[in-house]
C-alpha cells in the first residue's frame, strides 16, 4: 500500500470517542432538539481521528449527520480555541457561496457539555493528507491543486465589511500583531530554551513588511484542512477556521507556498506527478487575486516562527494534560527544527 493511502486511512474517518473526550450525550441531544432546526434523534456520537486542536465529533441521526467542534476541556492559552469565531466566519462565508460547511448553531454555555461548541453540516467527500496525492490520477492532481489555490484567492478577494465581518479582526499591522501573539503564546507554553527563537523574537518585529491589503485570513490553509468533492477534483469545504481573522493575505499566500518546501512536495518530481511548481502555484494565485509575488524569505521565516509557536503550544498542552490527539507528541518535537529553519530564512532575508 502506498504511504499516502496509509496516511489517509490513519488520519481520516472516525473512531469511538476517547475516554477523556466523552461528553454528556443526553444533554447534547436535548440542546440540539431546542437549537438546530430539523434535528431529530436518536443521536450517535463518534470522534474524528484527524485534528489535534479543537476535538471534533461526528453526530449521526437517522435523517442527517452533523459535525460538532468544541473547545478542549482544561486550562487553555489566551485567545486559543475560539470556536465562536470559527462559527461566525463560516456562517458569513457560506452566505457568499464560498465552499464551507453550513453553520447550524453555536453554544457558548459550558453547562451543556462542559465547553463551548458549534454544530455544522457533515460534508461528504475526500480529505488528502499526503500532498503528493500518490493515489490520484495524474490529470486530477493538477486540478486538485488549482482548485485549492484558486479557492484561497477567492477568499482573499472578499471585502470583509461587505460580508458582515468588518470587526472580525483589527485591519492594520497584521504581522506586528501576529509576531507579538505567537511570541506570547510561545512564552506561555515554553518548555525549553531555543536560541533561534530568542533571535527571531528580536529580529521579526524590526523588519515587518508593509501591509497593502486587508482580507479574511484563514491562518492554516493546507490540503488536509479541506474536503474535496467525492469524485471531482474540486474543493467542497474549507475546514478548521480556528486561526482566522482579518489580516494580510500575504500570510496565507506564503504559508501556502511554503508547503512546497515541506516533506511531501520537497524533493518530489512535480513534473512527473503533474503538480504545479511553487512558481506556477504562485502565478495561479496571483492571476485570481490580482497581486504580485513578493520576496518570500521574510514571510517564510515568519510562517515557520508561527508554526514553532503552535507546536510549542502543543508541547505545553501535553505538559498540562489537555492535548487532544495521540499525534501531539510528534508535533511538539518539531519546535526546534522549525525554529532553526525559520532562522535560516531570516538570515537569507538579511538577519545577522
Amino acid at each position: 500500500m502506498a504511504d499516502g493511502v496509509r496516511k489517509d486511512e490513519e488520519f481520516s474517518g472516525t473512531q469511538p470517542v476517547e475516554e477523556r473526550h466523552r461528553i454528556d450525550e443526553v444533554s447534547l441531544d436535548r440542546w440540539l432538539r431546542q437549537n438546530v432546526e430539523g434535528y431529530r434523534g436518536p443521536l450517535t456520537v463518534l470522534q474524528f481521528k484527524g485534528g489535534q486542536s479543537n476535538p471534533t465529533y461526528r453526530l449521526d441521526t437517522p435523517g442527517r449527520s452533523y459535525v460538532m467542534r468544541r473547545k478542549p476541556f482544561g486550562k487553555l492559552l489566551p485567545s486559543a480555541h475560539a470556536v465562536d469565531r470559527e462559527f461566525r466566519v463560516i456562517a458569513a462565508l457560506s452566505k457568499q457561496g464560498f465552499p464551507v460547511a453550513r453553520a447550524y448553531a453555536l453554544c457558548t454555555d459550558d453547562g451543556v457539555i462542559g465547553a463551548a461548541f458549534y454544530i455544522m453540516s457533515m460534508e461528504d467527500g475526500r480529505v488528502f493528507w499526503d500532498p503528493a496525492l500518490p493515489h490520484q490520477p495524474a490529470e486530477d492532481r493538477r486540478k486538485i491543486f488549482e482548485s485549492k489555490i484558486e479557492t484561497l484567492a477567492h477568499l482573499h478577494n472578499f471585502e470583509p465589511d461587505k460580508i458582515g465581518l468588518s470587526d472580525f479582526g483589527r485591519p492594520g499591522n497584521y504581522f506586528a500583531r501576529q509576531v507579538d501573539r505567537w511570541t506570547k503564546q510561545y512564552r506561555a507554553s515554553e518548555t525549553q530554551h531555543i536560541e533561534e527563537v530568542e533571535k527571531l523574537i528580536v529580529w521579526l518585529p524590526k523588519t515587518l513588511p508593509e501591509q497593502k491589503r486587508v482580507s479574511i485570513v484563514h491562518g492554516d490553509y493546507r490540503l488536509d484542512n479541506m474536503i474535496f468533492h467525492p469524485t471531482e477534483p474540486r474543493v467542497k469545504a474549507v475546514l478548521d477556521w480556528e486561526l482566522s481573522t482579518l489580516g494580510d493575505p500575504m500570510a496565507d499566500f506564503t504559508y501556502l507556498l511554503m508547503q512546497w518546501t515541506m516533506p511531501g512536495l520537497a524533493g518530489a518530481d512535480l513534473k512527473a506527478l503533474n503538480i504545479p511548481s511553487m512558481a506556477e502555484a504562485a502565478q495561479i494565485y496571483c492571476n485570481v487575486a490580482g497581486t504580485e509575488i513578493p520576496d518570500l524569505n521574510w514571510y517564510f521565516s515568519y510562517n515557520l516562527f508561527r508554526l514553532a509557536g503552535i507546536t510549542q503550544g502543543i508541547a505545553g498542552r501535553i505538559r498540562d494534560g489537555t492535548a487532544a490527539n495521540a499525534k501531539a507528541i510528534e508535533s511538539a518535537k518539531r519546535t526546534v527544527p522549525l525554529a532553526r529553519a525559520s532562522w535560516e530564512y531570516a538570515q537569507k532575508a538579511g538577519a545577522v
